[in-house]
């Protein structure tokens, strides 16, 4: 019988050194503070009464042995694919016939955005759910970033990535899983299953890639659409230009010059909490502050991750791959995977259906009316339950079609 041993897979327990922790401490006792124009609020980025408070909380009120102690209560694992580290959680519950499910983050989050959702999808029986809704959860962290980081070479962009998890999943004994994702994770979970529908049940989405409005829409475009998709493909195309005035820049600077970012970063802990808190402000459904979505210790615990383990620049890298890689620009590639969207409303891009079906076997469709880009994190009960919905319909599908019902 193959272990995980022979695989090459090893226990990892996250134990960070105190000096570490005192180091962070010192560097935010010496934070040397910028001017800032008044009365601008976020419209030039991080206020600095916000961030200074924020700042404060995390060197004297944010318990990082805690947070430790808690993403610990999951076992965790290395294993080495292409040449990269590769950490992941391996969740398994305690229903024997649970489906093994891949989950990916993005940037700027982490395996820590999945906290409110492992227990809810792993053992359903225990949060008031059906049991038959259960899951094996794998939570890796994509090459680069945290534990998997930093790598060490050049060309590792997505695809590269799925075809690493791809790798994993075999490791791991799973013949057959799904795939499930956001952000960066929704490009990996996608190329999953469109390189090997035969192993990927479904692809769980909450950003479809290429699907949001890239131009304006002309009158004959919207001519073709039924009256709510046509709102909804010129709100895509506001929302898109607006992106590409004012929230662009990051991913202009990530994909081009990642190491001259990372030197600012990987030396000043506040210079990395306010690279990462601006993008939790703007990208989730708050209001004045991140907190209004996201639980404040939840936030400082993902910046910890990048901070601690130094991999600002290497997460960044996975920008610049994508942007040199030699498919970039070319026509997205049709995917024949089951594939579902959940649709928080202040996600990045609104995602239009007429464009995912046209590379995408589109089956489940679901618009929300609160959440954002940290789906996982801002609403954990809906992506739960979206998730749960998804592969419950397609075991129904698949035991019709055995049955002979679906024919």
């Amino acid at each position: 019988m193959t272990t995980l041993a022979d695989e090459g897979i090893r226990p990892f327990r996250i134990a960070i050194p105190t000096a570490d922790l005192e180091d962070l401490h010192q560097r935010l006792d010496r934070t040397r503070w910028p001017d800032e124009l008044p009365g601008v609020g976020w419209a030039y980025g991080v206020p600095r009464d916000y961030l200074r408070e924020l700042a404060h909380y995390w060197r004297h009120g944010y318990d990082w042995r805690a947070a430790e102690a808690r993403l610990n209560e999951w076992p965790q694992f290395m294993t080495t694919i292409d040449g990269a580290d590769v950490h992941f959680a391996h969740v398994r519950s305690p229903e024997p016939d649970a489906t093994p499910l891949l989950v990916t983050h993005g940037w700027p989050g982490s395996i820590v955005e999945f906290e409110h959702i492992v227990g809810p999808l792993t053992d359903p029986r225990a949060h008031g759910g059906d049991p038959a809704d259960a899951f094996h959860l794998v939570l890796p962290s994509i090459p680069g970033f945290g534990f998997s980081g930093p790598t060490r070479e050049t060309g590792w962009e997505y695809r590269r990535v799925a075809g690493a998890f791809a790798e994993l999943m075999r490791r791991l004994g799973y013949p057959r899983y799904g795939a499930q994702g956001g952000d960066w994770g929704s490009a990996i979970s996608r190329e999953l299953g469109r390189v090997h529908p035969e192993r990927v049940i479904g692809v769980h989405l909450n950003l479809i890639p290429g699907a949001a409005a890239a131009s304006e829409p002309t009158e004959q475009e919207l001519a073709g659409l039924d009256p709510a998709e046509r709102e909804r493909t010129r709100a895509s195309w506001e929302r898109t230009r607006a992106w590409t005035r004012d929230r662009q820049g990051y991913a202009d600077l990530q994909s081009t010059r990642p190491q001259t970012l990372a030197y600012a970063l990987t030396d000043s802990p506040v210079g990395q909490l306010a690279w990462i808190a601006e993008k939790f402000k703007e990208w989730t459904d708050s209001r004045e502050r991140p907190e209004d979505a996201v639980d404040r210790d939840h936030l400082l615990t993902n910046v910890m991750l990048y901070w601690l383990t130094g991999t600002a620049g290497s997460s960044a890298r996975l920008y610049y791959e994508r942007a040199h890689a030699d498919y970039w620009g070319a026509p997205t590639e049709p995917s024949q995977a089951p594939t579902a969207l959940a649709s928080f409303p202040e996600e990045n891009f609104i995602v239009l259906r007429h464009l995912a079906e046209r590379t995408n076997n589109i089956v489940r469709w679901t618009e929300y009316d609160r959440g954002g880009h940290f789906a996982a994190m801002e609403e954990p009960d809906l992506l739960v339950d979206d998730v749960r919905s998804f592969f419950r319909q397609l075991r129904g599908a698949e035991s019709a079609l055995r049955t002979g019902r679906g024919r």
